[in-house]
């Protein structure tokens, strides 16, 4: 896998459904179009919420990383 930078950070470790996807939704608002927010979750169902929430929001999931105990999504905020 390529190293990709990023440019913010939301730690959502220990929150479930629908939480990580709402907080994202929340920090990608204050992001301009084509930054990159990387997401640290340990839902399981992120790894369905995440995705669905990208394309509904027309966003890009650039990569999902499985970092052990949790993920770390790399969402390309959209226009």
């Amino acid at each position: 896998m390529r190293f990709m930078t990023y440019d913010d950070t939301l730690d959502a470790l220990g929150l479930l459904c629908p939480l990580p996807v709402l907080k994202a939704r929340k920090r990608l608002k204050s992001m301009s179009a084509g930054q990159v927010l990387c997401i640290k979750a340990d839902d399981p169902a992120a790894v369905i919420d995440i995705p669905h929430f990208c394309n509904e929001a027309g966003h890009t999931l650039e990569a999902s990383i499985p970092e052990g105990a949790y993920m770390e999504y790399l969402i390309r905020k959209g226009s």
